[in-house]
């Protein structure tokens, strides 16, 4: 897949509010919001042809090196959301999905990035990436 096929694709992600998502106040504790986007990442991949069975195979990795999120709206128990997934950028070795979390009524509740890097392990899972 090209680097500009790669940019075209919008990964679309669903969730919901659980009861165990929420803070006292019953809103959506923020990590949820963290939690959605690195699985978010997975699908979006997964859907680009590179799923966890694959990068496993392969010996291929995308660690996490950075990861922000501004929080727009509440989000309530009992809510559907949606993340939106896409890459924002390519560099050398680190790309960075921005993610936009948005209810289904169109609310933008959040948007965030995650910056990560391209690695290869040298003799597979769990041993050192080179």
């Amino acid at each position: 897949m090209s680097k500009e096929q790669f940019e075209s694709i919008v990964g679309r992600f669903p969730c919901q509010v659980h009861w165990g998502d929420c803070d006292p106040a019953g809103i959506i504790f923020y990590p949820t919001y963290f939690r959605w986007m690195d699985a978010a990442c997975w699908a979006f991949m997964e859907s680009a042809g590179y799923g966890a069975k694959r990068m496993r195979a392969e010996h291929l990795a995308m660690p996490l090196v950075s990861a922000e999120c501004q929080f727009l709206a509440p989000a309530e128990h009992g809510e559907r959301c949606e993340v939106r997934s896409r890459i924002a950028r390519f560099g050398g070795k680190s790309f960075v999905v921005a993610h936009d979390i948005v209810r289904d009524d169109g609310t933008a509740l959040a948007k965030g990035t995650e910056t990560r890097v391209w690695g290869r392990f040298a003799r597979g899972p769990g041993t050192p990436m080179k």
